[in-house]
């Protein structure tokens, strides 16, 4: 019966024995797994980060482009009057109104008009460019139709609107239409006028402006169409003035005196 108890005794032993290096290496095995478990969650909790901030900065990014986008336009240019185009009310006529354009930016500006009825309405002139601060009063032309339905004249609304648009160039050169179409990044909208009627027999301060304004394109368009001043005589030396038409004729008859003489 001692040997049973002895083998029980020494099979504990032997069990211990091989039990001490089995517990050992599975800590190692453990900690070594729970290393590698910890790195591999390190690992990915900085991706995770990464992607975080990324998708922050992405998203920062947009927001930023959202917000510049909801911002309102610089205007490049001043309208007068500023929302609206005034034109008095004559029925079966063509019309006219008036509006200044200025350039209130540092950069040279081209402009240019859009409407929605091109049928029946124009302007003059339909764009230009502007030096900084400089301005003009363009001339907008329409076909007032007549009342439908014996609506009161007045009470007549126009559903004819206009666009101005501008955009920024480098310097002085000419108008070509085709430059919004080809820049159209970079074009603004400045103001969608809309069409207001005016009593012409009521007199009021929009009727009286819309005249003087009407008078200063018609004054502007008359001193285009005049030819370049001359820049008068020709001043040779010390203030000897010289006619050249009369220089030329002198030389022809100091020639034809000469032929005369030879031939006699």
């Amino acid at each position: 019966m001692a040997v049973p108890d002895q083998r029980s005794h020494s099979d504990g032993k032997v069990w211990g024995f091989f039990k001490l290096p089995f517990r050992g290496n599975n800590n190692i095995t453990m900690s070594s797994s729970s290393t590698s478990h910890s790195s591999h969650l390190q690992h990915h909790h900085n991706q995770s980060n990464m992607q975080v901030e990324g998708s922050n900065l992405h998203t920062s990014g947009s927001v930023s482009s959202v917000a510049r986008s909801l911002l309102p336009t610089r205007r490049r240019l001043r309208l007068d009057p500023s929302k609206k185009l005034y034109f008095p009310y004559e029925p079966g006529k063509q019309v006219r109104s008036a509006i200044r354009i200025k350039n209130t930016s540092k950069s040279h500006v081209a402009f240019k008009f859009q409407t929605t009825a091109p049928k029946s309405c124009f302007m003059r002139p339909p764009g230009a460019i502007l030096a900084p601060g400089e301005s003009l009063i363009a001339t907008v032309f329409k076909f007032v139709e007549h009342p439908e339905n014996n609506e009161k004249p007045m009470e007549q609304k126009s559903k004819v609107k206009f666009k101005i648009m501008s955009l920024k160039v480098k310097g002085p050169m000419d108008y070509v239409p085709e430059m919004f179409d080809e820049l159209k990044d970079q074009v603004a909208v400045e103001q969608i006028l809309r069409v207001v009627f005016l009593d012409v027999e009521r007199p009021s301060p929009a009727l009286d402006k819309l005249k003087r304004q009407l008078a200063e394109a018609e004054a502007a368009v008359e001193a285009r169409k005049k030819p370049p001043e001359d820049a008068g005589p020709k001043i040779i030396g010390e203030g000897l003035v010289i006619d050249e038409w009369k220089e030329r004729r002198e030389r022809y008859l100091a020639r034809q005196q000469v032929e005369g003489v030879d031939s006699v």
